[in-house]
Protein backbone atom coordinates (compact mmCIF):
# COMPACT_ATOMS: atom_id res chain seq x y z
CA UNK A 1 0.00 0.00 0.00
CA UNK A 2 1.62 3.10 -1.13
CA UNK A 3 1.45 6.22 1.30
CA UNK A 4 -0.72 7.96 -1.37
CA UNK A 5 -3.33 4.98 -1.80
CA UNK A 6 -3.68 4.87 1.76
CA UNK A 7 -3.51 8.41 2.98
CA UNK A 8 -6.95 8.19 1.16
CA UNK A 9 -8.45 6.11 3.23
CA UNK A 10 -10.83 7.82 5.58
CA UNK A 11 -11.39 4.25 7.79
CA UNK A 12 -10.26 5.62 11.83
CA UNK A 13 -8.95 2.91 13.50
CA UNK A 14 -7.74 5.09 16.82
CA UNK A 15 -10.01 8.60 17.33
CA UNK A 16 -8.54 10.96 20.08
CA UNK A 17 -10.73 13.08 21.19
CA UNK A 18 -10.43 16.01 23.24
CA UNK A 19 -7.76 14.38 25.49
CA UNK A 20 -6.01 16.17 28.31
CA UNK A 21 -4.10 15.06 31.27
CA UNK A 22 -3.01 16.96 34.30
CA UNK A 23 0.06 16.43 37.05
CA UNK A 24 -1.06 18.47 39.79
CA UNK A 25 -1.05 21.99 38.73
CA UNK A 26 0.52 21.00 35.38
CA UNK A 27 -1.37 20.54 32.26
CA UNK A 28 0.71 17.91 30.35
CA UNK A 29 -1.88 17.29 27.24
CA UNK A 30 -4.34 20.14 26.73
CA UNK A 31 -7.47 19.47 24.39
CA UNK A 32 -6.16 17.30 22.14
CA UNK A 33 -8.00 15.69 19.24
CA UNK A 34 -6.59 13.84 15.97
CA UNK A 35 -7.84 10.65 14.17
CA UNK A 36 -5.16 7.75 13.55
CA UNK A 37 -6.24 6.31 10.18
CA UNK A 38 -6.46 2.36 9.26
CA UNK A 39 -2.93 0.88 7.54
CA UNK A 40 -1.36 4.40 8.12
CA UNK A 41 2.16 4.86 9.39
CA UNK A 42 1.15 8.25 11.63
CA UNK A 43 4.01 9.73 13.42
CA UNK A 44 3.27 12.28 16.27
CA UNK A 45 6.24 14.86 16.94
CA UNK A 46 7.65 18.08 18.96
CA UNK A 47 10.38 19.74 20.49
CA UNK A 48 11.22 17.57 23.53
CA UNK A 49 8.72 17.94 26.34
CA UNK A 50 5.92 18.76 24.06
CA UNK A 51 3.68 15.44 26.09
CA UNK A 52 4.36 13.20 23.19
CA UNK A 53 4.81 10.19 25.41
CA UNK A 54 2.23 11.33 27.95
CA UNK A 55 -0.26 10.21 25.03
CA UNK A 56 1.54 7.09 24.60
CA UNK A 57 0.61 6.60 27.82
CA UNK A 58 -2.48 7.47 27.52
CA UNK A 59 -3.45 5.66 24.62
CA UNK A 60 -1.75 1.91 26.26
CA UNK A 61 -3.24 2.68 29.87
CA UNK A 62 -0.20 3.54 31.84
CA UNK A 63 -2.06 6.45 32.59
CA UNK A 64 -6.00 7.25 32.67
CA UNK A 65 -6.51 10.30 31.07
CA UNK A 66 -7.75 13.95 33.05
CA UNK A 67 -10.48 14.35 30.32
CA UNK A 68 -11.36 13.21 26.43
CA UNK A 69 -11.98 9.74 24.73
CA UNK A 70 -9.50 7.28 23.09
CA UNK A 71 -11.57 5.32 20.78
CA UNK A 72 -10.40 2.10 19.20
CA UNK A 73 -12.31 0.68 16.35
CA UNK A 74 -11.51 -2.81 14.90
CA UNK A 75 -11.43 -4.20 11.84
CA UNK A 76 -14.30 -6.18 12.59
CA UNK A 77 -16.19 -3.24 13.60
CA UNK A 78 -15.56 -3.92 17.76
CA UNK A 79 -15.51 -0.40 19.98
CA UNK A 80 -13.00 -0.06 22.59
CA UNK A 81 -12.87 2.87 25.13
CA UNK A 82 -9.24 2.65 25.79
CA UNK A 83 -9.74 5.06 29.14
CA UNK A 84 -11.99 2.67 30.93
CA UNK A 85 -9.58 0.26 30.14
CA UNK A 86 -6.64 -1.75 32.23
CA UNK A 87 -3.95 -2.04 30.45
CA UNK A 88 -3.46 -5.39 30.10
CA UNK A 89 -6.90 -5.65 28.57
CA UNK A 90 -5.89 -3.03 26.03
CA UNK A 91 -3.09 -5.12 24.67
CA UNK A 92 -4.68 -8.31 25.07
CA UNK A 93 -8.67 -7.36 23.73
CA UNK A 94 -8.54 -3.95 22.18
CA UNK A 95 -5.44 -5.40 19.91
CA UNK A 96 -2.83 -2.25 20.65
CA UNK A 97 0.95 -3.25 21.18
CA UNK A 98 3.71 -0.72 22.18
CA UNK A 99 7.56 -0.94 22.25
CA UNK A 100 9.73 2.13 24.49
CA UNK A 101 12.02 4.48 24.23
CA UNK A 102 14.24 2.34 25.79
CA UNK A 103 14.36 -1.20 25.22
CA UNK A 104 12.75 -3.33 27.69
CA UNK A 105 13.96 -7.21 25.82
CA UNK A 106 14.68 -10.50 27.55
CA UNK A 107 18.41 -10.02 27.51
CA UNK A 108 19.32 -13.32 28.91
CA UNK A 109 16.55 -15.68 27.03
CA UNK A 110 17.43 -16.06 23.07
CA UNK A 111 16.21 -14.34 20.17
CA UNK A 112 13.28 -17.31 19.68
CA UNK A 113 12.47 -17.31 23.01
CA UNK A 114 11.89 -13.20 23.06
CA UNK A 115 9.32 -14.03 20.70
CA UNK A 116 7.67 -16.96 21.81
CA UNK A 117 7.04 -14.84 25.28
CA UNK A 118 5.04 -12.76 23.75
CA UNK A 119 2.60 -15.48 22.94
CA UNK A 120 2.28 -16.82 26.48
CA UNK A 121 -1.01 -15.59 26.90
CA UNK A 122 -2.38 -17.60 24.18
CA UNK A 123 -0.47 -20.47 25.05
CA UNK A 124 -1.51 -20.35 28.55
CA UNK A 125 -5.30 -20.75 27.25
CA UNK A 126 -4.49 -23.25 25.30
CA UNK A 127 -3.53 -25.27 28.25
CA UNK A 128 -6.74 -24.27 29.94
CA UNK A 129 -4.21 -23.39 32.52
CA UNK A 130 -3.77 -26.72 33.68
CA UNK A 131 -1.01 -29.49 33.59
CA UNK A 132 -1.83 -29.73 29.81
CA UNK A 133 0.90 -27.50 28.70
CA UNK A 134 3.78 -29.59 30.61
CA UNK A 135 2.95 -32.87 29.19
CA UNK A 136 2.41 -30.82 25.32
CA UNK A 137 -0.63 -32.79 24.65
CA UNK A 138 -4.23 -31.75 23.22
CA UNK A 139 -5.10 -28.30 21.75
CA UNK A 140 -1.70 -26.87 23.79
CA UNK A 141 0.69 -28.57 21.19
CA UNK A 142 -1.29 -27.08 17.72
CA UNK A 143 -0.47 -23.37 19.50
CA UNK A 144 2.86 -24.45 20.86
CA UNK A 145 3.52 -25.11 16.89
CA UNK A 146 1.74 -22.22 15.97
CA UNK A 147 3.46 -19.80 18.15
CA UNK A 148 6.70 -21.46 16.66
CA UNK A 149 5.75 -20.64 13.19
CA UNK A 150 4.90 -16.94 14.07
CA UNK A 151 8.16 -16.90 15.92
CA UNK A 152 10.20 -17.94 12.96
CA UNK A 153 7.91 -15.29 10.71
CA UNK A 154 9.11 -12.22 12.57
CA UNK A 155 12.54 -13.55 12.68
CA UNK A 156 12.41 -13.43 8.85
CA UNK A 157 10.64 -10.09 8.91
CA UNK A 158 12.96 -8.61 11.17
CA UNK A 159 16.36 -10.47 9.66
CA UNK A 160 17.08 -11.91 12.68
CA UNK A 161 16.58 -15.77 11.54
CA UNK A 162 20.55 -16.17 12.02
CA UNK A 163 20.55 -15.16 15.60
CA UNK A 164 17.38 -16.76 16.62
CA UNK A 165 19.16 -18.99 19.17
CA UNK A 166 21.69 -16.15 20.15
CA UNK A 167 20.89 -14.05 24.08
CA UNK A 168 18.92 -11.07 22.93
CA UNK A 169 21.50 -9.22 25.24
CA UNK A 170 24.17 -9.98 22.56
CA UNK A 171 22.18 -8.56 19.61
CA UNK A 172 24.06 -5.40 18.07
CA UNK A 173 21.39 -2.15 19.24
CA UNK A 174 19.64 -1.64 15.88
CA UNK A 175 18.67 -5.35 15.62
CA UNK A 176 17.31 -5.16 19.71
CA UNK A 177 15.33 -2.15 18.22
CA UNK A 178 13.86 -4.57 15.33
CA UNK A 179 13.62 -7.88 17.76
CA UNK A 180 11.30 -5.51 19.87
CA UNK A 181 9.48 -5.00 17.15
CA UNK A 182 8.82 -8.25 15.60
CA UNK A 183 8.02 -9.21 19.74
CA UNK A 184 5.25 -7.00 19.48
CA UNK A 185 4.13 -7.89 16.45
CA UNK A 186 3.67 -11.67 17.61
CA UNK A 187 1.10 -10.85 19.81
CA UNK A 188 -1.31 -9.62 16.32
CA UNK A 189 -1.78 -5.90 17.24
CA UNK A 190 -4.03 -3.45 14.84
CA UNK A 191 -2.67 -0.84 15.83
CA UNK A 192 1.34 -0.48 16.68
CA UNK A 193 3.20 1.97 19.00
CA UNK A 194 6.44 2.88 18.48
CA UNK A 195 8.31 4.86 20.77
CA UNK A 196 11.15 6.46 19.44
CA UNK A 197 11.81 3.53 17.51
CA UNK A 198 15.27 5.44 15.31
CA UNK A 199 16.51 6.71 18.40
CA UNK A 200 20.32 5.33 18.97
CA UNK A 201 20.30 4.36 15.27
CA UNK A 202 23.22 5.12 12.21
CA UNK A 203 21.63 5.29 9.17
CA UNK A 204 22.20 1.68 7.74
CA UNK A 205 20.22 0.78 10.86
CA UNK A 206 17.52 3.47 10.13
CA UNK A 207 17.43 2.13 6.87
CA UNK A 208 16.74 -1.34 8.08
CA UNK A 209 13.89 -0.15 10.34
CA UNK A 210 12.62 1.76 7.84
CA UNK A 211 12.02 -1.73 5.66
CA UNK A 212 10.58 -3.54 8.74
CA UNK A 213 7.83 -0.73 9.46
CA UNK A 214 7.34 -0.44 5.67
CA UNK A 215 6.54 -4.43 5.20
CA UNK A 216 4.38 -4.74 8.30
CA UNK A 217 2.16 -1.92 7.13
CA UNK A 218 1.94 -4.02 3.58
CA UNK A 219 2.00 -7.43 4.62
CA UNK A 220 -0.03 -7.13 7.61
CA UNK A 221 -1.88 -3.72 7.22
CA UNK A 222 -1.57 -3.18 11.05
CA UNK A 223 -1.89 0.74 11.54
CA UNK A 224 1.31 2.40 13.22
CA UNK A 225 1.58 5.25 15.63
CA UNK A 226 4.87 6.68 16.14
CA UNK A 227 6.81 9.25 18.15
CA UNK A 228 9.91 10.09 16.50
CA UNK A 229 12.84 12.95 16.39
CA UNK A 230 14.68 11.61 13.39
CA UNK A 231 13.05 13.77 10.70
CA UNK A 232 14.37 11.47 7.81
CA UNK A 233 13.00 8.54 9.46
CA UNK A 234 9.30 10.53 10.00
CA UNK A 235 8.95 12.43 6.48
CA UNK A 236 10.15 9.04 4.62
CA UNK A 237 7.56 6.87 5.86
CA UNK A 238 4.76 8.37 8.07
CA UNK A 239 1.70 8.98 5.92
CA UNK A 240 -0.18 11.63 8.25
CA UNK A 241 2.08 14.12 10.76
CA UNK A 242 0.87 15.48 14.09
CA UNK A 243 2.88 17.93 15.68
CA UNK A 244 2.91 19.18 19.38
CA UNK A 245 3.83 21.80 21.25
CA UNK A 246 3.53 22.46 25.11
CA UNK A 247 0.56 19.79 25.13
CA UNK A 248 -0.91 21.44 22.63
CA UNK A 249 -1.37 20.34 18.59
CA UNK A 250 0.23 23.24 16.26
CA UNK A 251 0.00 21.06 13.22
CA UNK A 252 -2.15 18.39 11.52
CA UNK A 253 -1.27 16.67 8.04
CA UNK A 254 0.83 15.19 5.33
CA UNK A 255 4.30 15.21 5.81
CA UNK A 256 5.04 18.40 2.96
CA UNK A 257 2.37 20.16 4.68
CA UNK A 258 3.85 20.10 8.39
CA UNK A 259 7.55 20.26 6.98
CA UNK A 260 6.08 23.82 5.32
CA UNK A 261 4.26 25.00 8.05
CA UNK A 262 5.47 28.35 9.79
CA UNK A 263 4.12 27.46 13.53
CA UNK A 264 6.44 24.05 12.97
CA UNK A 265 9.51 26.09 11.58
CA UNK A 266 9.20 28.52 14.70
CA UNK A 267 8.78 25.12 17.02
CA UNK A 268 11.33 23.87 16.07
CA UNK A 269 13.92 26.67 16.04
CA UNK A 270 12.73 27.58 20.09
CA UNK A 271 11.56 30.57 19.51
CA UNK A 272 9.84 33.02 22.13
CA UNK A 273 5.88 33.47 22.10
CA UNK A 274 6.42 37.05 20.25
CA UNK A 275 9.21 36.46 17.62
CA UNK A 276 6.25 33.09 16.04
CA UNK A 277 4.96 35.95 14.07
CA UNK A 278 7.90 37.61 12.49
CA UNK A 279 8.93 33.68 11.86
CA UNK A 280 5.73 33.04 10.13
CA UNK A 281 5.93 35.89 8.05
CA UNK A 282 9.53 35.20 7.15
CA UNK A 283 8.30 31.76 6.08
CA UNK A 284 5.61 32.87 4.17
CA UNK A 285 7.71 35.28 1.88
CA UNK A 286 10.20 32.87 1.18
CA UNK A 287 7.32 30.23 -0.10
CA UNK A 288 5.89 33.31 -1.92
CA UNK A 289 9.14 33.83 -3.84
CA UNK A 290 9.03 30.07 -4.72
CA UNK A 291 5.83 29.82 -6.48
Amino acid sequence: MSPETSSMNSDVILKVEHLSMKFGGLMAINDLSFDVRRGDITALIGPNGAGKTTVFNCITGFYKPTMGMLTMTQKSGQQYLLERLPDFEITKTAKVARTFQNIRLFSGLTVLENLLVAQHNKLMKASGYTVLGLVGIGPYKAEAQNAIEIARHWLEMADLVDRADDPAGDLPYGAQRRLEIARAMCTGPELLCLDEPAAGLNPRESAALNALLRNIRKETGTSLLLIEHDMSVVMEISDHVVVLEYGQKISDGTPDEVKNDPKVIAAYLGVEDEEVEEVISVVEGLQGGAN
